[in-house]
């Protein structure tokens, strides 16, 4: 029997959904479904969705149609009795439902733990039976019943709201899918959804905050994303807020060939059929540590199945147990998850019969550490860590089902194997060998002695970067030269032109600076075939490419941009690393950059390096990055007091205590990681004053690392084939609107070397895709996009604009806002751009007022304008005026009132063109006053014989404690008319400003409300929570880009 008919022998012609899918019910379609009625023939949304739902009742959906919310409990109750095969009494139904289902004190995230985590809930009925209630089979997903219903309308919200389409699995609503017309944006979908959520999804019962998948459709377009990721990697987590960031993290759905399913029709023949759908709910989500729910993409699922399919085939057939038969790799450019893929393979390899140990690999102590922390964010404790040797033989010898998943790394496995005691037991079990990034250091010695130790063995390899002939080399044993000869078959590929075309990573942009000059004194000359020392390291080469990079750093990591908010820190640009041929290099560069930096006015730049041994040698020839060992004791002396200096200078500026001994060097590398991340040892955001701004290395950091916060690579060594494609992919993680594409400054001519790695590693005809266009093919459409803005919408125009006028406006600044933020890191840019910076902010005030008018007309009418156009916020938000730029507007008061006037008029104008400020005009007006810009006394004299220090103080001062003193007065409003215990409430919103925002779920809220009678009928107390919760978020929201914390009791008795 092969392995593709084992679904057919299933009793009683059940197919089996299992964790191994075959053939045609395998997860991920083999090619994209071929339907004859394709969804072209149909154009509004009500034929849309008619479509749809007749298209899933087809596919074995049952079609359901609960008006109310008693039907819609009523139809659970009665799938929850099917799957469980028994009958609540009424009583037990009543109380399971109140306490288990619709737990007034549980929101989205707890919702989502039920199904992730605990499908299976221990519930004592009242004639004290205990039963194991069912809320999604995961072992026999055939189980699960699906239905399909339309147009459910939610009355208990704020606004009355009807959903498109919701598929419910046991009666649960854990899909929900919102449609828009043909020809509509996309993302207003999205936006519909996050409405809701706002709203209504919360309301009666709360069941729609058990949706798990969110998919959004225009016909054409068709995406998908997790319930988290409406507030993913956007402005504040906590709060459940999102900006335009969030819909960046939407997922296509495509075939095993990672064509791209974007049609509707095809998209619901697969992706909503019903073995995918209950798949991907119940085997390919993963809720993380920090609640975050992960969707696996269909390229992580395919490689996870094929290797899983590998297993099972050598359960059937033992003989392919120890060779490339068994094995394989998977070909997953660098940023696309393989992390995810791997945890997900390995917990499901554990999982499966007869595999004994699944065995990660790392090649370096540093990756054994993030390995281990990355898993632990998905599953905490899920797999066992290898500190020493002696760690990673408790693991491999633990009693058999215990430690079934193990991270180690090649040398602590070699000295093992090593080992006269090593065990032939351990030797003999069926183990699973997962390597991460299977190149150069899985070749030779350790791959002889896995296949000579082991027997009944797989080896996999995840890797970006595969080593195929034309990249292998000419050294080392013949037969362990390529990926394929130490692995096998790849067994999936998704390179870094899948990434890019998804949107899963980013493209790059990059820029060559020519730095010798030729003797004559004609212009710069792009010099090929120079490597000598003196030429390279020249310390004139090297101040020039200094100033270089400080006189740039602005522009290419956007510091000179306004600032974004990012897991509710404020953060302005992003950060960089400069790569260096040989730690002499890195010397002088960090020598002359903190020099030179030091002499500009107003600059501070937070640099440091990172480098240790390793022995010089030829260039490798598949351009691979050599691996430096956390170890200095092999330095010279004298890098290793250079070195002792820099993490010296670190230590002063972050107040730290590491040094180059073992443990100190270990812990400054982990610092330094952590610093170009922006997080803590918790993983908790850092402030920017935190962080590093520039990273100068030698190998470190160039593979193996991620900072989404890192955008810019300047770089000064030969980097080729895997080394290049490795070092570039440090800057291309997806992140916001604002980082449009991975900044790489070649300081040497490789270009050839870009134009070789793409080609091998993508395609060699990817350049259109992985490159950014030039830079003339950017300012061209601006230039027209500008003049058109000038010539359709002028300034002194004065007249109304009608719909189509307005429709007009809004796309064409979209686009000019899209395009600056892509022109501002050409270094052309800032001398051809035309428009100023006045005429900037009154356009972008013309936009904002078109936004709040379209949103206030869009809350009253159920179509509108704004139903089709994109306002681009993210990228207001970082051209923006922020308040230290109106405080300094302040402090050049003159005393002159024509004078005066003109700074009130800017101060006014610049408030109007920011989204953040608009809200808080009356409080900046209420200051202007204080200070003398309108017709009463000022509150407060501007002295002109005051030094600059001096004034801002007095002005910081006085906005500081107007700011306290209006954030009292309005709490104290909240307070009394909510009846709030005053102490509490304030001790929140402290924890508030702290932690990014007041907590939407838990118990928090619950603490602060009044009490109220047990005998109150319809939870009162539910609603009053959802009532604050929403006043003090906004309270919260409006202050929040004013202080970064609530005034204390000290600071009230200061005041007094």
């Amino acid at each position: 029997m092969t392995i593709d008919s084992m679904s057919d022998a299933m009793p009683d012609g059940i197919p089996s959904y299992s964790v191994l899918l075959q053939g045609p019910e395998s997860t991920v379609c083999a090619r994209t479904p071929e339907i004859a009625r394709a969804s072209t023939s149909y154009q509004s949304e009500a034929r849309l969705e008619d479509e749809l739902i007749r298209q899933l009742c087809d596919q074995g959906y049952e079609r359901v149609s609960p008006r109310t919310e008693g039907e819609l409990v009523a139809n659970l109750r009665h799938q929850i009795e099917l799957l469980n095969g028994f009958t609540f009494t009424d009583g037990d139904w009543e109380r399971f439902f109140r306490e288990i289902i619709a737990n007034k004190a549980e929101g989205i995230v707890e919702k989502t733990r039920h199904i992730q985590n605990g499908p299976v809930i221990d519930f004592t009925l009242s004639d004290g039976t205990l039963k194991n209630v069912m809320l999604l089979d995961r072992g026999r997903i055939h189980r699960n019943r699906l239905q399909v219903m339309n147009q459910h309308e939610a009355n208990e919200g704020r606004h009355r709201n009807r959903y498109d389409v919701t598929i419910l699995v046991n009666g649960l609503p854990l899909v929900h899918i919102e449609l828009k017309r043909r020809g509509m944006p996309l993302r207003q979908a999205f936006d519909q959804i996050e409405r809701y959520q706002r709203e209504s999804f919360w309301s009666g019962s709360g069941l729609f905050e058990y949706v798990q998948i969110f998919v959004i459709s225009n016909g054409t377009h068709t995406k998908y994303y997790s319930n988290t990721t409406r507030w993913q990697k956007t402005e504040n987590a906590r709060r459940g807020r999102k900006s335009s960031a969030s819909f960046a993290f939407t997922s296509w759905w495509t075939d095993a060939e990672n064509h791209k399913i974007a049609d509707l029709v095809p998209f619901a023949a697969s992706f909503l059929s019903k073995g995918t759908i209950l798949m991907v709910l119940t085997h390919y989500c993963v809720l993380d540590v920090t609640d975050t729910l992960l969707v696996m993409r269909p390229y992580q699922i395919c490689a996870c199945e094929n290797i899983l399919n590998r297993i099972l085939v050598s359960e059937y057939d033992r003989k392919k147990l120890g060779t490339l038969d068994a094995g394989g790799y998977i070909w997953h450019t660098t940023g696309s998850g393989k992390t995810l893929t791997s945890f997900k393979t390995a917990q499901l390899a554990a999982g499966m019969e007869g595999v004994d140990k699944v065995l990660f690999v790392v090649d370096r102590k540093d990756l054994d550490d993030q390995t281990m922390k990355e898993y632990n964010k998905f599953q905490k404790g899920a797999v066992n860590g290898s500190r020493n040797t002696r760690a990673l033989a408790e693991n491999l010898e633990a009693p058999l089902g215990q430690r079934k998943i193990c991270v180690t790394t090649i040398n602590k496995l070699t000295v093992y194997l090593k080992r006269p005691a090593c065990k032939r037991e351990v030797l003999d079990r069926h183990t699973v060998f997962i390597f991460d990034e299977c190149h150069r250091s899985q070749f030779g010695e350790m791959h002889t002695a896995i296949t000579k130790a082991f027997r009944n063995y797989h080896l996999f390899g995840f890797t970006g970067t595969p080593i195929f002939a034309q990249n292998s080399g000419s050294g080392g044993d013949p037969h362990l030269r390529t990926t394929a000869q130490a692995f096998g078959d790849c067994l999936h590929t998704y390179t870094v032109v899948n990434a890019i075309d998804d949107g899963n990573v980013l493209p790059f942009k990059v820029d060559y600076v020519n730095t010798f000059r030729k003797k004559d004194g004609g212009d710069d000359a792009k010099v090929e075939g120079i490597d000598t020392d003196s030429a390279w390291r020249n310390p004139e080469r090297l101040r020039n490419i200094a100033e270089y990079i400080l006189e740039n750093f602005d522009r290419k990591t956007k510091r000179d941009g306004k600032a974004y908010a990012l897991k509710g820190t404020v953060r302005r640009g992003f950060n960089s690393i400069l790569a260096c041929d040989s730690i002499k290099s890195a010397e002088s560069y960090y020598r002359v950059l903190r020099e030179m930096d030091g002499r500009r006015p107003g600059r501070d730049l937070r640099i440091a390096t990172i480098f240790s041994f390793a022995p010089n040698g030829a260039e490798d020839p598949n351009g691979f990055i050599d691996d430096e060992e956390l170890d200095c004791d092999g330095m010279p002396q004298a890098d290793r007091d250079f070195l002792d200096a820099a993490i010296g200078d670190y230590n002063a500026m972050f107040s730290t205590s590491f040094g180059t001994d073992a443990e100190g060097f270990d812990g400054y590398y982990k610092d330094v990681s952590r610093r170009m991340k922006g997080e803590d040892a918790n993983g908790k955001p850092l402030p920017q004053s935190g962080c590093l701004d520039l990273l100068i290395v030698v190998d470190m950091f160039l593979t193996g690392f991620d900072a989404k916060t890192l955008n810019t690579l300047w770089v000064d060594k030969n980097l080729r084939m895997h080394g290049l494609i490795q070092a570039f992919s440090r800057t291309n993680r997806t992140l916001n609107s604002v980082k449009k594409f991975g900044n790489i400054v070649c300081f040497r001519n490789l270009a050839k070397n870009v134009d070789d790695a793409i080609g091998l590693f993508g395609d060699p005809k990817a350049g259109g895709v992985v490159l950014l266009k030039p830079y003339g093919d950017y300012f061209e459409e601006y230039a027209e996009k500008l003049a058109h803005l000038r010539d359709e919408h002028p300034l002194d125009g004065g007249g109304p604009m009608g719909e189509a006028a307005q429709r007009d406006f809004v796309n064409t600044f979209s686009a000019i806002l899209r395009l600056r933020n892509i022109l501002t890191s050409f270094d052309s840019f800032d001398a051809d751009d035309t428009i100023g910076e006045t005429e900037l902010q009154d356009y972008q005030s013309i936009y904002l007022d078109l936004r709040d008018e379209l949103r206030d007309r869009d809350q009253g009418e159920k179509e509108s304008i704004a139903d089709d156009l994109v306002f681009e916020m993210e990228l207001v938000r970082q051209v923006e005026i922020n308040i230290d730029y109106i405080l300094m507007l302040v402090e050049q008061r003159h005393g002159d009132n024509s004078k005066d006037r003109e700074i009130a008029a800017r101060i006014r104008g610049a408030v109007a063109s920011s989204p953040e400020l608009r809200d808080k005009q009356d409080l900046i007006d209420r200051f202007l006053e204080m200070a003398g810009f309108g017709e009463t006394p000022a509150a407060f004299a501007i002295d002109p014989r005051m030094s600059a220090a001096e004034r801002h103080s007095l002005v910081s001062s006085h906005w500081e404690e107007l700011v306290a003193n209006t954030m009292r007065t309005e709490l104290g409003r909240i307070i009394a008319a909510e009846r709030l215990k005053s102490a509490e409430t304030k001790a929140l919103m402290r924890e508030a400003f702290e932690t990014g925002g007041v907590p939407q779920e838990g118990t928090a809220v619950a603490a602060i409300l009044p009490p109220v009678s047990r005998f109150a009928r319809n939870d009162p107390q539910a609603d009053r929570r959802r009532r604050v919760t929403a006043l003090l978020s906004e309270f919260h929201e409006k202050y929040r880009g004013l202080v970064d914390r609530y005034p204390s009791d000290e600071e009230d008795q200061e005041r007094r």
